[in-house]
This record gives C-alpha cells, structure tokens and sequence, in this order.
C-alpha cells in the first residue's frame, strides 16, 4: 500500500506542475486577450490543450491508482476521496503528511486556476460585446431616417438622409 501512496503522491505533484503550466499560459492569455492578438491567442490555445492531453493522461494514472487502493482497502472507489485517504493513513505519519501537503498545493492551484478562468472569461465576453456593438453600429448607419419631404399633393417623397449603399449583412 505504501508504494501506491507513494504513486499517487507522485501523479498528483506532477498534475499540480502540469496545471501550474497552465497558470502561466492563461496569465499570458489574459494578456493576449486584451491586446487583441488573435494569433497570439490561437497559439496559447493550442499550447493550453497540449498540457490538458498530459493532464488527462495523469487524471487516469490517478484513478487507477485510487482503484487500486480501493481494493486493498475493501472500500467502494466512489467513496475513497483523498481527504479519506489521508484520515485512513494515520499508521503512516509520513505519508499522511505528503499526501496531505500535496492535496493542499493541488487545490490552491485549481483555485487560482479557476480564478484565471474566470477572468479571462470576463474578458472574452466583453470583447464580444464590443463586436457585437460595433456591429449594430455599423448597421445602423446604412438605415438613415427619411425626412419629412412632401410634393404638391401631399405626397411623401421619403428622400434619406445620410444614407449609404453597399456595405455587409452581419446576420447571415
């Protein structure tokens, strides 16, 4: 049992070092984002899922591992958290406490990558906005309003005022 500890202490330092990659990359996207850098950004994209194709292949190591545990321990998987975990390993001092350091650094990482996510997110949306708003405006222009022009008879004449021919249609 001690050797699956040690491996699964080992999958979940070489997650956090995984994710602490993605940090940067979503530092740098944020950047990207706001400087409008669209090849910039498609390139932080690509990078980002080359580390989350390592980070899923970890994730499965640490099922596996976390199977494995299960099944000396008598214990339904589902059930085996690793809060658990390290409650049932106060035999084992001292892998009770790497466990327990590595669950901690673990979780402020995904923290601080959900805090990243979220405003790189924020950013993204009010980007799209800005598009969005530029877009109407744009569209606006092309539909000027008519003047009050009457002929003799009392007869609109409907002249534009301002109006602009060509241009795109955004919703198509």
């Amino acid at each position: 049992m001690a050797s699956l500890v040690e491996n699964l202490i080992d999958v979940l330092n070489h997650e956090d070092s995984e994710y602490q990659k993605l940090i940067e990359l979503s530092s740098k996207k944020t950047q990207t984002i706001v400087s409008g850098d669209l090849d910039g950004l498609t390139q932080i994209t690509e990078n980002e899922q080359t580390v989350v194709d390592v980070i899923n292949g970890l994730e499965k190591k640490r099922e596996a591992t976390m199977h494995e545990i299960a099944k000396i321990l008598n214990t339904d998987v589902k059930g085996l958290k690793l809060t658990v975990l390290i409650s049932l390993l106060e035999k084992s001092p001292k892998e009770q406490k790497a466990l327990a350091d590595v669950h901690d650094k673990l979780h402020g990482t995904l923290h601080t990558m959900k805090l990243l996510n979220e405003r790189n997110e924020e950013l993204l949306n009010s980007a799209r906005e800005m598009v969005d708003f530029n877009l109407n405006l744009i569209q606006s222009m092309r539909t000027a309003p008519e003047t009050a022009n009457y002929d003799r008879g009392a007869y609109n004449t409907g002249s534009l005022i301002g109006g602009v021919s060509g241009g795109f249609d955004a919703k198509q």
